[in-house]
């Protein structure tokens, strides 16, 4: 049920078809317990579906999920969603204890940072756009580390000559940076703010001439995440 979220999410949770079933599901409670269960136990978030498929037949997922968010609530762990999945994360304001146990263990060269944010706010996007937005050619060793960390993937072929394969972010990324979805990226207006971008116009087949329309900037932000 859709009254059963966050009152910030204004998304709706997918219920997957029940099956028909001559038992009775289990009390709310202890669909509750089941679903606490696997995501506890996950060491990556888990869809609504996959928890359908482990749970008794009759099993409603989705508004376990809305009761066990809100009983997380103020504690030190939140049950959060990654993309279309669920995981429990440490309560952002503890986010502190957790520094001593947390190792870098490799760093992104200038170029794979740039060609990950390109790809974050410009998804689906080809190599050649990329090229175009940096104005330097793309090595194949940056998108591969990319790919290899998980942090984009293959999206869909454009409908255009050649066929070109697109990139876009993966839940991985989004987890990592604590998004629920690419939209949760600042927008310009707050790059701005933060001193992240001046004021020129952006590269590219983005750019227009008249870009001091601030109403503008989060028009066109939100038209490059569009399926």
């Amino acid at each position: 049920m859709i009254d059963d979220q966050d009152p910030d999410d204004l998304r709706p949770i997918h219920r997957p078809a029940r099956e028909e079933t001559l038992f009775a599901a289990p009390p709310m409670g202890d669909q509750e317990r089941m679903v606490e269960a696997v995501l506890f136990a996950a060491s990556e978030p888990v869809s609504i579906a996959e928890l359908a498929s482990r749970m008794p037949h009759g099993c409603d997922p989705a508004e376990a999920l809305a009761h066990l968010r809100r009983r997380y609530e103020g504690r030190g762990v939140a049950l959060v969603r990654v993309g279309d999945a669920w995981a429990f994360r440490t309560a952002p304001d503890l986010g502190y204890l957790m520094q001593k146990e947390v190792t870098e263990t490799r760093k992104l060269s200038r170029a794979a940072i740039e060609t990950l944010a390109i790809i974050a706010y410009h998804q689906p996007v080809t190599r050649a756009e990329i090229e175009e937005i940096r104005g330097v050619a793309v090595s194949r060793g940056t998108i591969d580390q990319l790919l290899e960390m998980e942090w984009i993937r293959l999206g869909r072929r454009r409908m255009s000559p050649g066929r070109p394969a697109t990139f876009v972010v993966t839940e991985a990324f989004l987890d990592h940076f604590g998004l629920e979805s690419a939209r949760d990226l600042p927008g310009l207006r707050e790059l701005r703010a933060a001193g992240l971008l001046d004021n020129r116009p952006l590269p590219g087949n983005i750019a227009r001439p008249n870009d001091d329309d601030t109403d503008a900037d989060d028009i066109r932000q939100s038209e490059l995440f569009e399926e």
